[in-house]
């Protein structure tokens, strides 16, 4: 990573805007999954060790620069200092005077959570007046939210143009991880590409057949493929305008030398539902009034046997709708590959990482990125506007 890191500074005394993400899921006010408060603890211990005046920032959900009060902070408050062991002082804006007040109150190793940052309408703006209130609150800046980090909003890019701006400890862990998996991977590389539209993985695919020796293809995305080779994929899932661009993908890869696997047999259900009949069939073999929702046994034997020879392993995408029972077992078994595997593997956030915590391998798995969009538009080869204005080494 040639970006500078909250360790190439002095922190000491310094009031720090840490951006954070902290977009976490929540019902009824409470938290159902804490993982990304998590995530950006050893960034936020670091600081108060080291006696900063902590300025953390976060989005939560999409209050479309209103003050929405299902979208306040406060349980996020309230959970960060169990985490931590100490107070959290929260604030009920993120600018003003009276923000101010409380910042320099703070004593060193003190943590400030502002408000939600998108309860003004210039933070996806990336507004210029607004980047600058934020900075005039700090010395320093750290960005520790990979997972917006491809967003250039006010709190994630336009305040690194007005001071010191460096990387957290998570994001750092993220740039080095995936940075290494795409510039420099152990091989056999295998990329494993689920979801449901082609047109949402178009980049990725193409650059995972530059860069990784095995593709494996599933999931919805995978019936465009079928249909481009005459296929009847009856009620599945189909990118019309995508058909001659999957088989330029096949046409590439053999070109290149990598091995583009797709599913041999599919399961097929004649209803969206739990309680739909279901049967396994081969990817020629697709009734015309039946969906295909999930890979088959014989797909998920072939792909755990490909991630079980691989020496690294990046996931992005599930293999169907894992969400309901009897169309998880294809995601199911590509997660238990993946953690019974030697290979180092990286979960690129998102649905895959929501498939390893639903199937509980999460522990198992060296790397899952806390970023969805972040993680799949770095592994499409694309600048992220977040890390870009952080200062380089």
């Amino acid at each position: 990573m040639n970006k500078k890191s909250v360790r190439d500074i002095d922190v000491t005394g310094k009031k720090v805007f840490v951006r954070v993400d902290f977009n976490v899921p929540l019902e009824n006010g409470v938290i159902t999954d804490d993982t990304r408060i998590r995530e950006t603890l050893p960034t936020i211990r670091y600081l108060i060790e080291k006696g900063a005046k902590l300025i953390l920032a976060s989005h939560l959900g999409r209050p479309k620069g209103e003050v929405v009060e299902s979208l306040r902070l406060a349980p996020v408050a309230k959970r960060l200092a169990e985490l931590l062991g100490q107070p959290v002082e929260q604030s009920d804006e993120s600018i003003g005077p009276a923000v101010k007040a409380k910042v320099d109150a703070l004593p060193n190793g003190g943590v400030l959570l502002l408000e939600n940052v998108r309860f003004h309408a210039g933070e996806e703006k990336n507004d210029p007046a607004l980047a600058k209130a934020f900075a005039e609150l700090a010395d320093l800046y750290v960005n520790d939210a990979f997972g917006a980090a491809h967003r250039a909003h006010a709190s994630t890019e336009g305040i690194a143009h007005h001071l010191p701006a460096v990387a957290g400890l998570l994001m750092e862990k993220e740039l080095e991880v995936l940075g290494k998996a795409l510039n420099n991977p152990e091989r056999p590389f295998t990329a494993i590409v689920g979801g449901s539209k082609v047109k949402d993985k178009i980049d990725v695919i193409n650059k995972m057949i530059e860069i990784a020796d095995n593709i494996l293809i599933g999931g919805g995305l995978s019936y465009t493929f079928f249909k481009a080779q005459g296929h009847e994929i009856g009620k599945s899932l189909l990118d019309e305008s995508k058909l001659d661009l999957t088989l330029e993908f096949i046409e590439k890869a053999k070109r290149l030398g990598k091995k583009l696997y797709l599913p041999v047999d599919v399961v097929v259900t004649d209803d969206f539902s739990a309680t739909a009949n279901t049967k396994v069939v081969d990817v020629d073999s697709i009734p015309a009034d039946w969906e295909g929702i999930d890979i088959g046994p014989k797909t998920r034997e072939i792909y755990a046997d490909v991630i079980r020879q691989s020496k690294l392993v990046v996931w992005n995408g599930p293999m169907g709708v894992f969400e309901i029972e009897p169309f998880s077992h294809g995601t199911r078994a590509v997660a238990q590959a993946c953690a019974e595997t030697s290979a180092y593997t990286v979960i690129g956030g998102g649905d895959s990482a929501a498939a390893a915590e639903k199937f509980r391998l999460a522990d198992k798995m060296d790397h899952i990125s806390t970023g969805g969009g972040a993680s799949l538009e770095f592994m499409e080869g694309k600048q992220l506007p977040g890390v870009v204005a952080l200062n380089n080494k």
